[in-house]
């Protein structure tokens, strides 16, 4: 199937009769193939070899049939190296997009494919798995779509066969090119737009707004807390915060992200102007799920940077190019960072964004969040001090 036949089945007008943008038809049709993998539908993703893929976590009988009428070969297993290292109980070769598993038949049901897929499930092998050579060319690709739908990045792959175009468009199902899938981070980025801003008075920070963002053919909303005019300010105060359901609305423990968004609006506020971008990244990009995930490995043993590995995760999937376009949508390229975390720093001075001073954010650990924040300043070179 060519690039431009994937590309085709999103070419749809915008409800007014015209055809949407190229750049726009191909963040939606990321978009949709990730939502296919989460519904547990196979895709079929297109390049010099095009692979059928279906994420282990999600999928169901209907969706192993579906992919076996797709399936040239039969299929395998695509793991992140240290999840992979965990499933085959040997080293594996690191740096690589992915490792290959062979899967025989045994073990090609949801049950144990989620079991391989998910390091906090039980690991009860009805035959173990093994090895089975390097790679398909497409690996990376196909791991990040699945990291995209906000699923473990542990897919099952078989190449396409000859007519798996006409069979996926009979079967309804989505293709997508693999270029697509690479570069989706940074379109979505670049194409993120303002679609609502409004008052909204804070206790303690009453002139207040909040502004929303939306990439265009995507569902994913980040928000832009904005205290006073920071664009009166010659380098006003500005805060990434990454989402964290469980510390800044049920007041966890477990992190320190509660205390720094509410420090972080108090001091806004104390100075009259500022910014919190709120970027829809829970868990360093990983997710909610998967964030709960690597809680659980945590109270296992794992300190937080190799909990996310053991899930076939980076140790930081977040993609900071989102807040260099909130900022500069807002008219501000010349800030003050509130952070500790040097990263932010690099990240957004690549970006174009003047970092003329960091501002320390540190708060006391309370018992629970000790270890936590010690992984951060020892792990992440977080500078706590």
């Amino acid at each position: 199937m060519s690039r431009s036949s994937l590309r085709g089945q999103a070419a749809t007008p915008d409800g007014t009769g015209t055809e949407l943008p190229a750049g726009v038809r191909r963040l939606r049709a990321v978009h949709r193939a990730a939502s296919e993998l989460r519904r547990g539908t196979p895709v079929l993703l297109d390049g010099d070899a095009p692979l059928v893929l279906l994420p282990a976590e999600t999928t169901t009988p209907q969706g192993l049939a579906d992919f076996r009428g797709l399936a040239a070969e039969p299929p395998v297993l695509l793991l992140a190296p240290v999840r992979a290292a965990a499933v085959l109980h040997r080293p594996v070769e690191h740096g690589v997009a992915a490792v290959v598993v062979r899967l025989p038949e045994a073990l090609l049901v949801p049950d144990s494919l989620r079991a391989l897929a998910d390091p906090t499930l039980d690991q009860t092998m009805p035959e173990p798995p093994e090895a089975a050579g390097p790679p398909p060319a497409l690996a990376g690709a196909a791991l990040a779509l699945a990291k995209l739908a906000r699923l473990l990045p542990a897919v099952v792959v078989a190449p396409a066969r000859a007519g798996a175009a006409a069979e996926l468009i009979a079967r309804d199902l989505i293709g997508v090119a693999a270029d697509d899938v690479l570069a989706y981070p940074a379109d979505a980025a670049t194409r993120l737009r303002q679609v609502a801003s409004v008052s909204v008075p804070l206790d303690g920070a009453e002139d207040t707004r909040v502004v929303a963002f939306r990439a265009e053919a995507s569902g994913i909303e980040h928000l832009a807390i904005v205290v006073g005019d920071p664009t009166a300010a010659d380098a006003p105060l500005v805060r990434i915060h990454s989402e964290c359901f469980t510390g800044d609305l049920l007041g966890s423990l477990r992190c320190d992200c509660g205390p720094q968004l509410r420090g972080a609006i108090r001091r806004m506020a104390e100075e009259g102007t500022g910014v919190l971008l709120y970027l829809a990244q829970e868990g360093r990009g990983i997710g909610l799920v998967n964030k709960l995930r690597a809680y659980a490995l945590q109270d296992r043993g794992l300190d937080t940077l190799d909990a996310n590995r053991a899930l076939g995760w980076g140790a930081d999937e977040r993609n900071f190019l989102i807040a260099a376009t909130m900022l500069e949508t807002l008219g501000l390229t010349r800030i003050r960072l509130l952070t500790n975390n040097p990263d932010k720093l690099a990240a957004l001075a690549a970006c174009g964004v003047e970092i003329v001073g960091r501002e320390a954010h540190t708060f006391a650990p309370n018992g629970v969040n000790d270890r936590y924040l010690a992984t951060k300043a020892r792990r992440f070179g977080h500078l706590l001090d």
